[in-house]
């Protein structure tokens, strides 16, 4: 059996510091500020690019999704670790994902863009992280009276391969409909012409360098949501010793090129309203623990052929289509019109979700 490295910890450690690197060095190329890479800010612009929702802030075919992706799947296939697999729950796991971006986007960031905007100084980032640890830990009440959404099946290489060839269409799609004179559409693809939409660095550069961190993380199972479950649950820090690599590579390099600004306020892309923050979070991590984990995890199990992780996924970018057409997301003005009730019933429908799926032993 072949070793795998960076399923170490010096290896996992690796590559938290790579990706908190790369996600610096895509600030810099262009993406918005401690934006370098948001599964669920990136998603959002991703439904927005499809026409699914029409802030128009917000419209871009990110391709750091697709090279996220296309570049676990690469990784996959070469380790020999492709394996289609699901029928766990996919509903329940498309609503979770629906919650988790509904939750994520009243915060303003998914877990990796709340350890990116605290390496920026954001101090708001810190209530977030509060947050998200919170709802990991509700998760993991349910998982110690005996939490479960079954197991999963052997799938036909088909099912494995269809949300890898969602994401390969995108990528076509972008490339056959770019935009053209900084104009709001190219065929069927909108594209933001202001905002945080039209903020991103060049094409090459945003897939390329999500491809190297696909590979890197489909390798070591790297997941925020799996480093906070399992330091509270087992006391076990091999995961999050690749968090924290993350946040200090991204601090540092942020203190290198000048851009880190410590405060509350005045913060790219956030608000400060500490109680929604620390909801929105609460909601959303929860929601990533009982599907089992983070948005990048779940890009990278896709990736692998998990066609419940898919579901997860299509499940956030379907949620952050509906947060910016019911008004539930938030901007740097403050949260939406109803992103409280939004948060709220995320909440309750997890709690639902989780009693509803523990299985006590006979």
């Amino acid at each position: 059996m072949k070793s795998n490295f960076f399923a170490t910890t010096p290896g996992v450690i690796l590559v938290g510091a790579v990706i908190g690197v790369i996600a610096v060095a895509l600030q810099k190329l262009g993406n918005p500020g401690n934006m370098g890479i948001c599964i669920a800010c990136f998603e959002r612009d991703v439904a927005g690019g499809l026409g699914l929702h029409r802030a128009a802030v917000v419209q871009y075919l990110r391709p750091e999704i697709m090279g996220l992706v296309l570049g676990s799947l690469a990784a996959a296939l070469a380790s020999g670790e492709f394996k289609p697999r699901g029928g766990s729950a996919p509903l329940v796991r498309f609503v979770l994902g629906m919650i988790a971006a509904i939750g994520a986007l009243v915060f303003l960031g998914c877990p990796w863009r709340a350890l990116l905007r605290l390496a920026g100084g954001d101090a708001n980032a810190i209530i977030g992280l509060l947050g998200l640890i919170a709802g990991i830990g509700i998760g993991t009440i349910f998982f110690r009276q005996g939490y479960s959404l079954g197991r999963s099946s052997q799938q036909s290489a088909f099912t494995g391969c269809a949300f890898p060839l969602l994401v390969a269409g995108l990528l076509v799609l972008a490339l056959c409909f770019p935009q053209v004179d900084g104009q709001p559409q190219s065929g069927p693809i909108f594209y933001s012409v202001k905002g945080p939409g039209s903020m991103h660095a060049p094409f090459l550069a945003s897939i390329g360098l999500a491809f190297v961190i696909g590979v890197l993380a489909q390798r070591s199972r790297f997941c925020t949501m799996g480093a906070f479950r399992d330091l509270i649950l087992f006391r076990y820090a091999h995961l999050f010793l690749g968090v924290a690599a993350l946040l200090a590579a991204a601090f540092v390099c942020n203190l290198l090129f000048g851009s880190f600004n410590f405060g509350f306020e005045k913060q790219p892309i956030a608000h400060s309203d500490g109680l929604w923050n620390f909801m929105g979070m609460v909601t959303a991590g929860l929601a990533f623990a009982l599907a089992g984990g983070c948005p990048g995890r779940q890009l990278f199990m896709a990736g692998e052929g998990d066609s419940d992780a898919a579901l997860f996924a299509l499940g956030m970018l379907c949620g952050a289509a509906f947060a910016h057409n019911f008004g539930t997301a938030s901007s740097g003005a403050g949260i939406g019109a109803y992103g409280i009730h939004a948060t709220v019933l995320g909440f309750v429908v997890c709690l639902a979700i989780g009693f509803a799926h523990i299985k006590r032993n006979a």
